[in-house]
Order: structure tokens, then sequence, then C-alpha cells
């Protein structure tokens, strides 16, 4: 309902803009009526302040005033017209194609009414998958509220990627997440607030792919064909380089640089043995700032300052690496073959360059790498690059070519620093290296806190509301699931209940939907909560949903959150000087399950681990203090199941196993163990990395 208000102020601007030109004039006159004549001047010399000079100056300070008025009305409308042209500019125009299908469309619609021509019944509607749509179903199901994604692609803030490398960036961001969890070491009991530092959120770029493809998962993301590579050249999206190298000119051709070398450096955690060469300078253009800290982690990449450096990395590969050896390809199903280990790939940022690596060795046979070269490449094709990807050969530039990855300095570095599995540094990427008409990325919720005034018993009304975010999200009234439509309601429901002190617009926002435009999602998250907190009133007559100070925060008064209960188990254990058994036991007997159990939402991924690692802990501090190895075997194994994952548990029970004199029960611990990290994409030998408790037979003492 804001065009009443809308109405009333454009009015009131108008009673502005018209009301004091028609007092003055009807009043007072025009403000001039002609330059003073010489006498007049004497006389206002002689005698400044009469009546009238008053008058004159009066009527004149009013005349500007207005003026400035009308001069800022008119800048604001400018500016909105100006908004609303680009808008429509960037208006998706319907195809030749669609054009002629609603042609036809209307036609047949209009000879059906001319003629009368009886039309059959229609056919039922094809099946529904169940939770598919937002509405029915009698407990919380997810919606549709998140970032549109194309078939073949997304679009992020800083640039486009495909829809196959996005689902590599996914599955390396949960690798990261895996080895956080296994390198994880139980601890003492802490407080719930706990500031871990490997907990830190991946960067801005990363969580809106995730929540783009969490949006709309396709089920060619198992496909194992997206494990291979091209025969020859880079992983560019489903592009294959030409062997001879391509030369990139045009406004997007650092920006597809970068996505070649966001795409071959994923490449490699599926082939590790695929190498990557870039020159420094090439390396500098493309990052910035980060240049510099990424190229010493990013694995597999060779920095190097000449051409003849690079030509020694090439001359290194083992030569059983290139192509024709039979241990060097595999067969696929239609008994073809293919190189299993790509080629080299090099990144050089001139022609000049280019050219002093062909003149040292031959690069462009049939088991060179391609070689992409940042400008114009005399000796192979060269692309011109658009901003959103596009390229097509400036030799043949009536045959459109395909479209790369395209990303931003920004973009690039938070992508870069998911796959070098590294935690981000104190400064985000998006602060440190701020690029050109792309913002910094919103700041990340709060820590969530538990505090015991935050964790009142609902006052006595006549109905029991309950809100279960540990396991399957559901809101309950008087123990029936209410129907929540809308995700994004559900996603609110479960944020507010990790943060206590609440969360404001812009936190929740850039938590649900990140990287959307930030202009478009104030009116989405107020349709969003406006809707829940009606459903909530008609339902029980309660508003669970305070906001004050834009900050929307769970009534504790109305409300029992099972989560709440666990952080009050997690703070009395921490605190506990008597009965700690007892206060840990709680703990465990408090958690029934993942937070928001099967969702994909990035921001859940450290409030997840957090929460786990209180488990994890209680477990272990019981263990310690067990009875008897067999109590203790029991609680391990306990710990195991909440994190199957974690290195130090498998560690500490296979360590209990042995005391027991369970041998061959130690060994097969270990061997599901490794079979779990592999079939996770997991490198159960890279333990100086992880960090991991090495489990390689060697003894892990408790």
């Amino acid at each position: 309902m804001r065009w009443p208000r809308r109405l009333m102020s454009l009015l009131f601007v108008l009673v502005l803009l018209v009301g004091p030109p028609v007092v003055l004039l009807s009043l007072v006159g025009p403000p001039v009526r002609g330059w003073p004549t010489a006498e007049q001047m004497w006389v206002w010399v002689e005698q400044p302040l009469t009546e009238q000079t008053l008058t004159i100056a009066l009527t004149i300070t009013a005349w500007l005033v207005w003026l400035v008025l009308a001069y800022t009305v008119t800048i604001r409308v400018l500016a909105r017209l100006r908004a609303t042209v680009a808008w429509l500019r960037h208006l998706p125009l319907p195809t030749p194609l669609q054009a002629t299908a609603t042609g036809v469309a209307g036609a047949a619609v209009l000879g059906i009414s001319a003629n009368a021509v009886t039309a059959s019944p229609p056919q039922p509607p094809h099946p529904v998958p169940a939770g598919s749509l937002d509405a029915g179903g009698d407990t919380i199901v997810p919606g549709r509220d998140g970032m549109a994604l194309p078939d073949d692609g997304i679009v992020v803030s800083g640039g486009w990627i495909p829809r196959d490398v996005a689902e590599q960036v996914t599955a390396v961001a949960a690798l990261v997440w895996l080895r956080r969890r296994r390198a994880y070491r139980p601890r003492p009991p802490g407080q719930p607030g706990r500031t871990d530092e490997d907990l830190a959120p991946l960067p801005a770029t990363a969580a809106a792919v995730q929540a783009a493809l969490a949006e709309h998962p396709s089920p060619a993301a198992a496909d194992p064909a997206l494990a291979r590579l091209p025969a020859a050249g880079m992983v560019t999206g489903g592009v294959t380089l030409p062997a001879a190298g391509v030369g990139l000119t045009g406004p997007g051709a650092l920006a597809a640089g970068r996505g070649l070398l966001v795409t071959t450096v994923l490449a490699r955690q599926r082939h590790p043995t695929l190498p990557l060469v870039i020159t420094r300078t090439a390396l500098t253009r493309l990052l910035g700032a980060a240049a510099e800290t990424l190229g010493r982690r990013l694995p597999g990449l060779d920095v190097v300052e000449s051409p003849a450096e690079a030509v020694r990395i090439l001359q290194r590969r083992p030569a059983g690496r290139r192509g024709g050896a039979r241990d060097d390809t595999e067969r696929h199903g239609n008994g073809t073959a293919s190189p299993a280990h790509p080629a080299t790939s090099l990144i050089v940022d001139s022609a000049a360059a280019a050219r002093g690596v062909q003149d040292l060795t031959v690069v462009n046979d049939a088991d060179a790498g391609s070689m992409v070269v940042l400008g114009r490449w005399p000796g192979g094709p060269t692309w011109q690059v658009d901003p959103d990807g596009h390229t097509h050969d400036t030799q043949r530039p009536e045959q459109p070519g395909p479209r790369l990855c395209v990303l931003d300095s920004v973009a690039a570095a938070d992508l870069l620093i998911v796959i070098a599995h590294v935690d981000p540094p104190p400064l985000e990427p998006s602060t440190a290296i701020p690029s050109p008409g792309h913002a910094a990325p919103p700041r990340q919720l709060p820590r969530q806190t538990a505090r015991q005034q935050f964790l009142p018993r609902p006052a006595a009304t006549d109905r029991r509301l309950e809100l279960r975010v540990l396991g399957e999200p559901a809101l309950l009234i008087d123990g029936e699931p209410l129907n929540v439509r809308r995700g994004a309601a559900v996603q609110v429901l479960v944020l507010l209940a990790t943060h206590p002190d609440g969360a404001d617009t812009r936190q929740l926002t850039a938590a649900i939907w990140p990287g959307l435009p930030r202009r478009s999602l104030s009116g989405r998250l107020y349709t969003t909560l406006s809707e829940l907190r009606g459903s909530i009133r008609t339902a029980c007559g309660l508003n669970l949903i305070d906001h004050a100070d834009d900050r929307y925060r769970l009534n504790p008064s109305h409300l029992d959150v099972d989560l709440w209960r666990l952080y009050a188990a997690a703070q009395h254990a921490a605190t506990a000087v008597t009965d700690t058994t007892s206060a840990r036991q709680a703990v465990i007997d408090t958690y029934t399950g993942d937070l928001a159990a099967g969702r994909t939402w990035p921001w859940l991924d450290p409030i997840r681990e957090t929460i786990r690692r209180h488990i994890i802990d209680a477990y272990v501090a019981l263990a310690a203090a067990a009875s008897g190895p067999r109590n203790a075997l029991d609680l391990l194994q306990g710990a195991i199941r909440i994190d199957p994952y974690n290195a130090e548990l498998h560690a500490r029970t296979m360590n209990a196993l042995t005391a027991l004199g369970e041998h061959d029960a130690a060994a097969q611990l270990h061997e599901a163990y490794i079979r779990r990290l592999i079939e996770a994409g997991l490198d159960p030998v890279d333990d100086a990395r992880a960090g991991d408790a090495g489990l390689n037979g060697a003894a892990v003492t408790s």
C-alpha cells in the first residue's frame, strides 16, 4: 500500500513548486520590473533600509529559495528518468522466433473466438513432485525466492559463470568444509559464542554460486562425464581453445582471462597432473594486488618471469605424459581414448612473450597446451570478447564464437581463494581489491550468541509454540506444523533462531539472497516477513517476530526453540564446576540433528559446524572421564556418528579398540574411513595440508 504515500508526496511537491510563484506574483508582482535608475540608486544609498527595499530583498530571497527547490526537483526527476531509461534498455526483447510464436498463438486464439469452435475439455495437468510448489503441504516447504539460474550459466556480481564451472565451484566449496571437519581437534567444552578461526564463511562470490545452484539443482551435477576434460586445451565451461593458441581482445578480454585461470585451476582438482604456467605480468594484470598472495597458494600454478622460464617448465613434463602412451589414456564406453592427463597450458601477457616461447620450443603440436595471449595473437586466431563473455573471431566477424567464463578481479580472487583451500584473509578480497562498479561484499552476520537472558521460558498463553531447527525445520503450534509457503521465510526463521540478538535488513538480505542487487531485496524481504508474520498471527494470534530499529528478532516470551535449549546446555557445560558429566550429557541429549538438515544455504555452514563441534567436544570430554575403556569406546563411536569425517575421532577410536585387543575392528574402521574420504573427494594421505591426525597406520595417543 505504498501508492497513497507516493501520491501524497507528489501532491506536496507540486504544491511547493506552484504555490510560491502564484503567491508572490499575486501579492508582490514580478521579481524584477527593469533595472534601477541612477536616481533610485542614489536614494537607496542615502536610505538603504526602507520598507520598499526590505520588501524587494525579501521577495528576491523567496524567489531564490524557490529556484533552489525547483532545481533540486528537476535534478531528481532527470536522475529517475535516466534510471528508468537504463532499465528499459536492459529489458529482454523477444527473439524473432518468440515473436513469431506469439503471433501464431494470438491468431489461433482470435480464429477460435471468431469461428466459435467448441474446444475439447482440457487435459489434466502433469503431476508435480511433492514439495516443488510453494503452496500446500503440512510442513515447511522450500520456496523459489533465490537467484534465477539459466540452463547455460549464472550471473554473479562481477561476471558470468558456465553452469558446469559453477557446479565445480560448489563441489570445491563443499570440500573446504569437509577438510575443516576432518582437521578439527576436539577441545574442552566452550561457550556457544565460540569464534574458531577456521570457521570463517567462504567469500561472497562462492556463496552466490552456492545459493544459485541450491535454488536450481541439476541432475547433471552427478554425471561422471563432468569429471572428464577435453582431449586438448583448457576446460572453459565446455569450450576447448584452439591448439595453436588464441588471443583475447575487446572489453571482456581480461575478464575472460580470469575465467580461463579459474576454470583451469578448477580442472586441476580432478586432474592433479594438469599444471598451468602464467607470466607474472599476466597474473598481475588479471588479479591486481591479489596476484602476489594467490600466486603462491594455488596448487599447480607456476608463475614465471620470462618465456625462457616457461619453456623450462614445459620441458620438465615427463615423457610419459605426452600423448600416445598406453597408460596415459582412458578408455570410454564407446571404445575411444582420450588423454588422461591434459597438456600444460600457458597464459602470457603479450604476443611478444608468446613468440618468445615459440622461438624456444614447439608449443603448437598435438601434445602442447593451448596458449592464451592477453592481446592480439598473429600466430593463431584472435577472439574479440564482449563484457558478457560472447566471442567472435576477428578474421570471421560474421561467425559467432563460444561464450567464455568472465570474471572481474574481485570475483576471480574470491573463487581462487576457495580453490586454494585457504581461509579468507582478515580483509576480504572484495574489500582489499575494489574494482570500478563492483560493490564490496556485505558484512557477515555476527557470530551466534547464547546468553541466559535470551532463553526465558515462553509466557503462559493459550497456545503452545515451538520452532525446531535441529533436523527438519518446522514451526509447531500446539504440536501441529504450520505451513510456511515461502522458502525465504523458512530461512528467516532458522537464521533468526541462530541469532537470538536478531539481525537487520542488510544482514538478512545478504544471507538469504547473496549476489543479488541490494535495491531489489528490501521489498522482497518485507513481503516475505509480512506474509510470514500474518500467517502466524492468523494461526495463533501472536506476533513471533519483533521489529525495532531495523532489527528483526524472534520473541522469546512466545516461542520455544530447540537450538536455544542447546545453547543454554552448552553454556552450562562450559561453566559447570560440579556434576560436569550431567551437564555434558545434556548437550548431547539436546542435539537432535544437523541445523536445517538437508538445506544447502551457504550461510548455514559456519553455524552448523560450530554446533557440531559443541557436540563432539561433549562426547570427547565424557570419553576422557569415562569409567572404563568400553564406555569410552561407546562415546567415541557416538561422536563419529555425529561427524564421520573427523580424523581425530577415528584415531582415538582406533586406539580404544587396540587397547581392548580388537585389532581387526580397528583395521576395519581405518579402511572404512579411508573409503569414506575417497568417496567424498578428499585425499586420505594429504595430512600435511589438512592438519589431520595421521591415520596411515601410526598410533595416535589420546
